[in-house]
């Protein structure tokens, strides 16, 4: 009877433990990245590339201020890959500079200084 006590509350634990560690790998975390986007054009694209990007829950850049804010899951992806990832559509990314192959791919309104 001891001994089914005891492996009763083995697997209670072990299922419990499971249980937390698989919430807790669901938590999100936010990321602000400055951007050079300026436009409605560059909110598209910028959101509709997240929308595939690993780990990623949910983006959205505000054109006004141009920080693109991103929700993610930490254990599916980090800061640095998703300020790389920016500059991969062609935007800065704070400290980070456009990918040069993929900013002269943007149209002309979305290069910085471009005409709106």
């Amino acid at each position: 009877m001891k001994n089914l006590i005891a492996i009763l509350v083995v697997a209670i634990f072990s299922v419990t433990g499971t249980t937390v560690k698989a919430q807790s790998s669901r938590e999100t975390k936010k990321i602000e990245i400055k951007t050079s986007a300026q436009c409605e054009m560059c909110k598209e694209r910028l959101e509709k590339a997240f929308a595939y990007e690993k780990g990623v829950k949910s983006s959205e850049l505000d054109v006004k201020t141009a920080v693109f804010t991103v929700e993610y899951l930490p254990s599916k992806t980090t800061p640095e890959k998703l300020q790389v990832a920016v500059t991969k559509v062609g935007y800065d990314a704070d400290s980070l500079k456009a990918d040069e192959k993929a900013y002269n791919k943007l149209p002309n309104c979305c290069q910085k200084g471009g005409m709106h």
